[in-house]
């Protein structure tokens, strides 16, 4: 058997992206390099055939995914999964998480002014967030992180991916303490 074709049965079978370690132990002629140039040759094919998929780098591994210019065709059948869509206030408290992380949860609503409690669990229960360790403070609070689930579903081949803070229209880079400068000596805040 051709090696771009052990590879391609194998991400049509998987529901998640593969590793190039873990595609390589599908035959024991294939090493990660051979992976490498099965999955550049099923590329070419795909592009030369206009198919409608292709192979992506996704959450560290590589899947076949649906091509993005077919998305409106997709949308329109019911029977084709759809991805949940996320609410403003879980999609602002993702980008603090992926940016920040690891971050606590006052952090969070600090950031954003509001309670964070049932988005982060929410965030939580579909996957994208985890629990990454205990803060220094006191009580020790939970400290979040974005999961290898979230870089699947966005799409990205690792948090590098992500746009820069400084190119986003909200900042998001670590903020400086406000100096207080009135009302500090009457223990006003």
């Amino acid at each position: 058997m051709r090696a771009s074709r052990v590879i391609e049965a194998l991400l049509f079978a998987s529901e998640s992206p593969l590793a190039p370690a873990d595609l390589a132990r599908a035959d024991e002629d294939l090493d990660e390099e051979g992976v490498e140039a099965a999955i550049a040759e099923l590329r070419a094919e795909y592009d030369r055939e206009g198919r409608a998929f292709t192979v992506f780098e996704v959450g560290g591994g590589y899947q076949l995914l649906t091509r993005p210019e077919y998305a409106p065709v997709l949308e329109r059948f019911d029977s084709v999964p759809t991805a949940q869509r996320l609410s403003g206030p879980a999609l602002e408290t993702l980008a603090i998480l992926a940016y920040r992380q690891p971050v606590g949860r006052a952090e969070v609503e600090e950031i954003r002014g509001v309670g964070a409690g049932g988005v982060l669990k929410t965030l939580q229960e579909r996957g994208l967030i985890e629990v990454v360790g205990r803060g220094e403070g006191l009580g020790r609070p939970l400290l979040y992180g974005t999961t290898q689930f979230f870089l699947e579903h966005f799409g990205f081949r690792s948090l590098a991916d992500l746009p820069r803070s400084e190119e986003l229209p909200v900042v998001l880079a670590r903020r400086e303490p406000v100096e207080e400068t009135h009302g500090d000596a009457a223990g006003i805040r």
